[in-house]
């Protein structure tokens, strides 16, 4: 498989979740082997380049955010990246004037139509993580299994002790046609419940009805309802792809998650790693 960027520069702004300020962004050409590249305009020149790194990634108790050593630090990465290892881009730089992504409608599905035009092969070539013997991380009720296979599937289960969302189940091969029909539009979710302790921790401020699924006790508050009867689990399997982007490499194996979240699936990229002699 050859590595891939992009062939033009990319502009796009739209609000941080967290924040709920207006974030610029613009995606830009790299050369073969640089990766993805972070650059905070808004940070110190010299200390704002953050690296897409398993070794930076920190704090993944509601997303996957970066760091670097200098303090620079980006926030909710987990749908461009599930967006970006869906067109196999391996090297992009990205410049943006704040420290998260936009939440654009709380899903993948903008990344890849901003995207999808503009990607070209660049001259090297990228090795596949294989998974070529059973891996398993877990805790408590949450795990993630890896398993040989020829291909890229996942098979992900979801479970809450709640009168609405209870258990879904949805297995999938991972290809870009399945990805951008049955995967990208899945939004992000959250229950009513939350929203008081979120806005209360200057959290979630700029999050809305157009950029996240509420969820009541017997329904959701989103005028138009759901893209997809499942789709809560369908953006989970969204983030595990985008949580595992992190290694910037393709994945052969089979993937059996229950129950993850990022925390998991980043401990599920570690042995990956070390399965891999990385």
């Amino acid at each position: 498989m050859k590595r891939k960027t992009i062939n033009k520069n990319i502009k796009y702004m739209g609000i941080g979740l967290h924040k709920g300020e207006d974030i610029k962004l613009k995606l830009k050409p790299a050369k073969s082997g640089e990766g993805i590249v972070f650059k905070r305009v808004d940070f110190e020149e010299g200390k704002n380049i953050i690296k897409l790194d398993n070794q930076n990634v920190f704090e993944l108790t509601r997303g996957t955010n970066l760091k670097n050593e200098f303090g620079a630090q980006i926030y909710t990465i987990e749908h461009f990246l599930s967006a970006l290892y869906a067109l196999q881009i391996t090297d992009l730089n990205v410049e943006i004037d704040g420290n998260e992504l936009p939440i654009i409608d709380g899903s993948a599905f903008k990344f890849l139509e901003l995207l999808e035009e503009s990607v070209i092969d660049l001259e090297d070539d990228i090795e596949e993580l294989v998974i070529k013997s059973p891996i398993y991380v877990s805790k408590g009720d949450k795990y993630v299994i890896g398993m040989p296979y020829d291909g890229y599937k996942i098979t992900y289960a979801i479970n809450f002790n709640h009168s609405f969302l209870k258990s879904e189940l949805l297995e999938m091969e991972i290809n870009y046609e399945n990805y951008k029909n049955e995967i990208s539009k899945a939004r992000t979710f959250g229950f009513d419940f939350e929203l008081e302790y979120l806005k209360a921790n200057n959290l979630a401020l700029g999050g809305s009805l157009d950029n996240a699924i509420v969820i009541t006790k017997d329904g959701v508050l989103n005028p138009g309802g759901l893209r997809y009867d499942d789709e809560f689990v369908r953006h989970k399997m969204l983030d595990i792809i985008g949580d595992l982007k992190v290694l910037n490499r393709p994945i052969k194996g089979h993937l059996v998650a229950v129950k993850a979240g990022h925390a998991i699936n980043n401990e599920f990229a570690k042995e990956l790693e070390k399965h891999n002699n990385i």
